[in-house]
């Protein structure tokens, strides 16, 4: 394909993805199965509009009741608050209030105020539109911000139906902010933060919500977006500092067992707590990091690992560590919404006096540079959605820094400890679940709910694929990234190849098989891989399914087993 025909494509797949969602689920409407799943009638929806797999108990138990009540009470005082917020009662009291909870019913109000919605929207009247209308012609995000809108927050009521109202705004406040803000354009783990703000504001209102959290020095997220991630890594390394200064047998746990800090805590900083956290302490954090900004960030990260100290120092393995902090306290925190939000509250004050309470206010190169809101014509590579082969300055500076955060773990680890005898952990194996590659991560499925931020993207100014241990060629032939596969015809044009979507195999479950890390032993002479020898004698793996610990599938229609070790034959 020539120049002319790419970039036809290229707008005829923009114009179709927003005719998709002007149209919503309008008779015709064009939806997979996997898209639109049919939620059977046990699914019961929380307060929060989040639904579950099993019944939620009839009668609440004594601390819910408890608190619901705590919360009426607390109504009377936001409601007067909210009418009188720029008295100086209400400053003074501001705070308190906050770390206590903001009723949900006025969360919505209230962001909007801390934020400062409303002088934004009547400084630039017509602003959201205009970018929506620039959007619709040039944006090169659609396709990744589609697959992501297509993802997020997948089992709330709100956003389970394809092309539900929820869903259509989400699409246009991302598509809109991906020409407003030129130099960040699309990254997954915004459509977690504008998918949040949805739930408590409308449409103009999140997209001005997502400006201040962005440009606004306060929060600064604007360098946890853009190429290379740089607040990110600022963060990250804040946050080991922390780790072997208060708990340093901890860390030289985590660290023995290959489990760098950024395994855990990219989501945790990404998105504000937004996932691998329930949903009602998330929120809570939410409110306290609006009103004190990015300090929060730190300070909650630390007191996760502290309260969970005793629990962490009894897992011995990679994939124990990842799948505790990655998923079990998601289910489970083990603490209440007050204590966890009181600890880190005294947490921030024993983190300042050891002068570790903040990284620093935001470096010049996490900070836009470009102006806001003027329209620039994209490359024709970003047109048509060509991702570059070789990772930017910024990306090969991070990978950098991650590397010798590992490597410098690993030589402390040398040092003070005798050689290990344990099984090779997770870090050592080829086939880990729990890896750097953020297509291995825990958010992959198309029904990822909260956990979504995985694969990387085509398009995106900031590539996750940096995180991956891979090259990036390798990271484009790997990667599970709905964006990241080549159209049979690419060869036609000029051996660029062009991306294109593939859609989610209902019947298709993947199985990782580790082994040992690289040996000449797996490659045959022609430079070819082989299976391990073991496997190559047998002709068979052999899959054991505990029937205690299951792990759920979606997507897959309902079966039994009769047996619990399958058999496959690899002839």
């Amino acid at each position: 394909m020539n120049e002319d025909e790419l970039l036809k494509r290229s707008a005829a797949e923009r114009d179709k993805i927003f005719s998709q969602y002007d149209r919503g689920r309008e008779n015709g409407a064009e939806i997979d199965a996997w898209e639109d799943p049919a939620y059977e009638v046990y699914h019961v929806t929380d307060r929060y509009g989040f639904i579950h797999d099993k019944r939620l108990p009839g009668k609440l138990d004594t601390n819910e009741i408890k608190m619901k009540l705590v919360e009426m009470e607390r109504v009377k005082k936001w409601e007067k608050m909210t009418t009188q917020w720029n008295s100086q009662v209400t400053k003074e009291k501001l705070k308190r209030r906050i770390y206590k909870g903001i009723p949900d019913r006025f969360r919505g109000k209230v962001w909007c105020l801390l934020l400062g919605v409303q002088k934004l929207k009547d400084d630039n009247p017509g602003k959201y539109e205009e970018m929506l209308k620039i959007a619709r012609q040039w944006s090169t995000e659609i396709r990744q911000i589609d697959a992501d809108v297509a993802r997020q927050y997948r089992d709330h009521i709100d956003y389970r139906e394809r092309y539900s109202i929820k869903q259509r705004s989400m699409f246009f406040v991302l598509s809109a902010y991906s020409m407003y803000n030129s130099q960040v354009g699309y990254c997954q783990g915004m459509s977690v933060l504008a998918g949040l703000l949805l739930l408590y504001m409308n449409e103009e209102d999140a997209f001005w919500g997502l400006t201040v959290l962005l440009a606004d020095k306060k929060y600064s997220m604007h360098g946890f977006y853009v190429d290379g991630f740089p607040k990110l890594n600022r963060f990250i390394e804040h946050h080991d500092k922390i780790m072997n200064r208060f708990l340093p047998k901890l860390k030289k746990k985590l660290d023995k067992c290959g489990c760098d800090s950024i395994l855990y805590a990219l989501k945790w900083f990404f998105v504000v707590f937004q996932e691998r956290t329930p949903v009602s302490l998330g929120l809570r954090v939410w409110d306290v990091f609006i009103l004190d900004g990015d300090r929060v960030l730190s300070a909650m990260a630390y007191t996760i690992m502290k309260i969970h100290k005793r629990y962490l120092m009894q897992l011995d393995s990679l994939d124990e560590f990842c799948n505790y902090l990655q998923i079990k306290i998601e289910k489970d925190f083990r603490f209440d919404d007050d204590t966890v939000i009181s600890s880190m509250e005294k947490n921030q004050e024993e983190l300042k006096r050891a002068k570790l309470d903040y990284p620093g206010p935001p470096l010049p190169h996490e900070l836009p540079s470009f102006p806001f809101g003027i329209f620039k014509e994209p490359s024709f590579t970003n047109k048509v959605g060509i991702r570059a082969e070789e990772f930017t300055e910024a990306q090969a500076v991070l990978r950098e820094s991650v590397a010798l955060r590992r490597d410098m773990a690993a030589s402390d680890d040398n040092e003070n400890s005798p050689p290990p005898h344990d099984p090779p952990s997770g870090s050592e194996m080829g086939g880990s679940k729990f890896s750097f590659d953020p297509s291995m991560d825990d958010g992959g499925s198309p029904n990822g709910s909260r956990r979504s931020l995985a694969n990387t993207s085509v398009t995106s100014t900031a590539d996750l694929s940096v995180f991956s241990t891979a090259t990036r060629s390798q990271a484009l032939d790997n990667s599970l990234d709905t964006q990241s596969n080549m159209s049979a015809g690419s060869s036609e044009s000029n051996g660029a190849p062009t991306p294109r979507a593939t859609p989610f195999e209902q019947n298709a479950i993947r199985i990782n098989v580790p082994y040992p890390s690289y040996s000449t032993s797996l490659y045959n002479d022609i430079g070819q891989r082989t299976l391990p020898g073991s496997l190559e004698t047998q002709h068979k793996i052999c899959i054991k399914i505990d029937s205690d610990d299951t792990p759920t599938v979606e997507n897959l229609k309902p079966f039994t087993l009769e047996n619990q070790e399958f058999e496959f034959d690899l002839k």
